[in-house]
């Protein structure tokens, strides 16, 4: 896609984001490659559903900033999810409610419990606290990037990588839907996981690959 068509994608997923309730206020942020190699980003201190595509900003993938719009701090995640995954276009970062709720629990979503989990979300991993807007963030980050595509930070929300803008936003829905399934089936007495040979089957997906998302053949609907 050129400059202008991603910056108006940003902003409708943007709006996308505060009506399905996985930001509030001026919470979260979004980013995606450009053409050239330079990342645009959304800006600090503004609501995702109140964004004009003339308000995100452009950085370096150093970090440099190239626009008058500034990114939040948070974009150091964002950074080093690009420079360590070479097949990540787009990052988003939300703190949607249930999931943000089992990260402050300390606890994950299991494998095995639903197909849709497995191939969309793979692996959900929980990162120890590091504090928003410091490097202690992608530090923390860094030893779980190359295998995971969907995770959790504990105490401060979710991320999710994509091949592109709407595969992030996605994964990022189906990481919501997937917690209050899982948070229903706790109080329904507790999930039972499918049978061991679905199970083996769904590990041939359940890893942080995002290569072959757009395969048809990959798709639970």
């Amino acid at each position: 896609m050129r400059e202008a068509e991603l910056r108006q994608q940003m902003v409708e997923i943007g709006r996308r984001l505060c009506d399905g309730g996985l930001v509030g206020a001026t919470e979260g942020n979004i980013s995606c490659r450009l053409e050239n190699g330079t990342i645009l980003c959304t800006p600090t201190g503004l609501s995702k559903g109140r964004m004009r595509p003339e308000d995100l900003a452009i950085i370096s993938l150093s970090g440099e900033v190239l626009s008058r719009s500034r990114p939040s701090t948070e974009i150091r995640l964002h950074l080093k999810c690009m420079q360590v995954r070479p097949d990540c276009h787009a990052v988003i970062h939300a703190h949607p409610t249930l999931a943000t709720g089992l990260s402050v629990a300390g606890k994950s979503i299991p494998t095995g419990l639903l197909p849709e989990a497995d191939i969309v979300l793979g692996p959900v991993i929980n990162i120890p606290f590091a504090r928003p807007g410091t490097d202690a963030v992608p530090e923390a980050i860094q030893p779980f990037l190359p295998n995971h595509k969907t995770f959790l930070l504990s105490h401060h929300g979710a991320f999710t990588l994509g091949v592109s803008l709407e595969d992030a936003f996605h994964r990022m829905e189906t990481l919501e839907r997937v917690a209050a399934i899982y948070l229903a089936a706790l109080q329904f007495g507790g999930p039972t996981a499918l049978p061991p040979t679905e199970r083996e089957w769904l590990a041939s997906y359940a890893h942080g690959d995002l290569n072959g998302n757009g395969d048809p053949t990959r798709d639970v609907e």
